[in-house]
Order: C-alpha cells, then structure tokens, then sequence
C-alpha cells in the first residue's frame, strides 16, 4: 500500500483542506460483484477528529451520488463549505470533538478514487468505458479495504443520505460483526423502476451528445467532454431532488429578470433559470463516464435480491443497531420505503428508531439545517455511545 496527500490546483499540499489518497489492493485485486477484477486501487478520504485508545469512536459518512470526501471544512475542488456543515463538525449532531470521523470518495466516482477517469494501466489511457461496472457492495468493499489499512476493525456508526444510506445499510448486511450502530437518511433498500427510469434518461442524454464519443472523450485532450448532456442529466435529477411545494414556494411561476414571455425557448421562467445553473455547475466538477457508472451502480441496488425479494434476511439476527430517518415530502426514496426498511428490520428483531419529518424541500431535505433531523442524529449517537460505552 502506498500513501500519498492530494494535491492542491496550485501544486502544494495543505493539511487542513486536502485529503489522502491510498493505494489499495496491491496484489491483491478487488473482485467485484460482476465477477470482474479490478487491481491496484485509489482511495482518496479525509478525516476529522481523533481516533481513541481502543479504536471504538469510528464513524465512517457515506456520500451522495455526486458528492465526495470533503465533509466539512473548505472543498478545494469547488472552493465552497463541505456537503454536510450543518452535522458534522466539533459541537456538532457528529461532534468531531468526541468521534473519529472517515469518509472517503465512492469507487467509480471522480474526485481522487479510482473510477472510469483514472488510467487504465494496460493502455496508459483513461479507463473510459473499459472501466468494469461496478455495485454498492463494491463500493462498500473498497471502504472496507480503506478501513482495514487505517486499522480500525470495527466502526462505531456508518452514517449516510441517498446513496449513502444503501451504503449504510449494505455495511450493516454484509460486515455485521464491523458495524455497531447505522444511520440511514432518505434512502431505500432497492432502486424502483421509476428511479431506474430517472437515472436512463439522464444517462441517454449524456450518451445523445456527440462529444461523449462512446465514453472515449478523454483519449484526445483537445476534445470536448460531453457537457451538454451532462448539464441535462443534472438537470433532470434537479427535479427529483426537490418537491413541488419546495418548488412553488421558491420559484412559483415568477419570471427571471423580464416583466413578461419572451414567447421564445430562453429562460422565461426562474426555475428554468435556475435548472440551467445547476446542470452549468456541474459540470465543472463532475465527469460524465462516473455518472453513468455511479446511477447504474444505484440502480443495480437490490439489497433483498439475494434473499428472494425478503429484506429482513438481510439482516438476520443482526446486532447493529439502526436509526432510520424520511422526509414527508421526498418522493424519490419515499417515507413508505423507509417504512418497509423499518417493518423488515422489526421482523429480525432489530432495534431500529424511525422517524419521518416533516419538511417540504423533498430528498435534498437531509442535506438542509433541519433541526429535527440533526435532534435526532445527535441523540441516537449520543444514547448509543453511552450504551456500547465509547470514550472520546
């Protein structure tokens, strides 16, 4: 394994800001859920706080489908705060003064881990599309060989939202005896077929502009990547992300900087303004070939398809305790879904605390100052803590 600091745009190292990246699985391939080997390994991570004595005081956060390893604190990628300031952070509901916090960038993805941007070594060029496809078990496995190195067997919590809580939950399934406590923020047990059905259009629409050149835009350096399609995609799971009364209250019908229609296909309107800003970000820091690995990796996620379609047998005679959490008005990974999570792990016999909040921002809800959420997070840490008795 070998070890080295991310580096700055500037070239220089910043211990504060920057984070790790580790060579893992030297000689010793990563065999993934397709039966595919994928050798050497990248991880990039961060971590926050201080690991104790007896290594109980672990949590490891799980990230989103386009977010990354920089928590909390200054992102050097997109020069904002981290994805999650409102929850993790000294005093905060993940108090980096008491827990050791570690959360890496997902396999597949784009910011430091290997995925379809990294060099394939037999080629000397861009994996493109010859990167294998790649599950949320993967994912979990990489993680899994991260912790490994950092010598912690065991993880007080694994906590995450959206794609971090199939995370969550597929680390509950498969290391059971590794995890003491999950929390599981607006997310599902499966991809539905209308999730399936949101990720394929966005993936079409990266795959319809001419520059993705069949995933090999990256072979010519003076070739353009596929932004246009990219910035639709985004744009298209924008929408899931919100919910119509977030929508309403925030934008409505007004128009953006005109009186009246133009009676044209400009941005009459703020919202479409304001799509259009989204899928223009994006792109400057997210790569089109990880998108589409990262959303079929999503979709492919079933965590009771082994099990006959039963997801309490996922966690038969499990003893991690879970804290499940939804939002009222999140339509992309519903409350019932949550629900259903909770019923199966009820079923086993698992302790599991459930609430559903209600908020009208719709999925993105869990990356918001939601006060209930963080009450609740807090207090669940706190209480098993206690219980599993983890010092600072």
């Amino acid at each position: 394994m070998t070890e080295q600091p991310v580096s700055s745009p500037s070239g220089e190292t910043d211990v504060e800001n920057f984070a790790d990246v580790v060579t893992l699985g030297e000689g010793n391939p990563l065999v993934l859920d397709s039966g595919e080997m994928l050798g050497a390994i990248e991880v990039a991570y961060k971590t926050w706080g201080r690991l104790n004595a007896d290594k109980s005081n672990a949590i490891l956060i799980c990230h989103a489908l386009t977010g990354d390893h920089y928590v909390c604190g200054t992102n050097p990628i997109t020069g904002k705060g981290g994805w999650w300031e409102n929850m993790v952070g000294p005093g905060k509901p993940v108090d980096t003064d008491r827990y050791y916090i570690i959360c890496s960038n997902v396999l597949g993805s784009c910011a430091g881990t290997t995925g379809p941007a990294s060099l394939n070594p037999i080629t000397g060029k861009a994996y493109g599309p010859d990167f294998p496809v790649i599950t949320l078990g993967d994912m979990v496995r990489a993680q899994a060989l991260l912790l490994d190195h950092l010598g912690i067997d065991t993880l007080f919590s694994v906590i995450g939202g959206s794609m971090g809580g199939m995370q969550t939950l597929q680390w509950a399934a498969a290391y059971p005896d590794r995890v003491k406590t999950v929390v599981a923020i607006a997310t599902t047990w499966r991809h539905s077929a209308q999730n399936i059905a949101f990720h394929e259009v966005g993936r079409q629409a990266i795959m319809a502009d001419v520059n993705w050149a069949h995933g090999r835009y990256m072979d010519d350096p003076r070739a353009e990547p596929p932004h246009a399609g990219l910035a639709v995609a985004r744009m298209a799971a924008h929408i899931t992300y919100m919910s119509e009364s977030g929508l309403t209250s925030r934008f409505g019908r007004n128009l953006q900087d005109r009186d009246k229609v133009a009676f044209g296909f400009d941005a009459d309107f703020q919202i479409e303004s304001y799509l259009r800003h989204q899928g223009i970000s994006f792109v400057d820091r997210f790569d089109a070939n990880s998108y589409l690995y990262i959303t079929r990796a999503m979709d492919y996620y079933d965590l009771s398809a082994p099990y006959d379609g039963v997801l309490a047998e996922a966690f038969r005679e499990t003893k991690t305790r879970f804290c499940v959490i939804s939002f009222t008005s999140d339509w992309l990974y519903t409350t019932e879904e949550s629900r259903h999570i909770v019923r199966s792990l009820n079923a086993v016999g698992a302790r599991v605390s459930f609430a559903n909040i209600d908020m009208d921002k719709g999925h993105d809800s869990f990356l918001l100052d939601c006060p209930e959420m963080n009450d609740m997070v807090a207090g669940f840490l706190q209480s098993e803590a206690r219980s599993i008795g983890v010092n600072s």
